[in-house]
């Protein structure tokens, strides 16, 4: 399953809670998701398990890349978990997990981004996502620490 996974890790300044606000929050999260650049248009957005947040990501040159997460899981101020799709409800979605966890100074945040396939993991590595995610949970960071 290796060959499938994107793992980011990083280490914040803002406390567990104020994290978990930016991700469970509908009106905070549009506010700060996707990497250095790009920003959502939401259609609808329903943080809890079983709920589901769908949305346009707009990239800098204008294009758009729909985007729905179905939450599967919503451990407060622990753990996250959603299926990542463009809505179209094909067969093999993304799933994503988002841990939280206090750490020395604010909080430690890992994110496993599982793939259908390793082509598809390495499609992704190609195009930056890990770098891309990297500039992502630096926004979230920043969110968090306007809090």
């Amino acid at each position: 399953m290796q060959d499938r996974q994107i793992i980011l890790h990083r280490l914040m300044a803002a406390p567990v809670a104020d994290v978990w606000r930016c991700w469970s929050d509908p009106a905070i999260l549009p506010q700060w998701f996707g990497p250095e650049g790009y920003h959502c248009i939401t259609k609808e957005i329903d943080l809890r398990q079983g709920g589901q947040w769908c949305f346009d990501m707009i990239g800098p040159d204008g294009k758009v890349w729909p985007n729905r997460h179905r939450y599967t899981l919503f451990v407060p101020l622990q753990r996250l978990a959603f299926l990542l799709d463009d809505g179209a409800d094909g067969p093999d979605p993304m799933q994503i997990v988002v841990e939280f966890a206090p750490a020395v100074g604010g909080s430690q945040i890992t994110q496993t981004m599982t793939f259908p396939s390793r082509e598809m993991c390495q499609g992704a590595l190609q195009f930056g996502a890990d770098r891309l995610g990297q500039t992502t949970l630096a926004k979230l960071e920043a969110a968090a620490l306007k809090l």
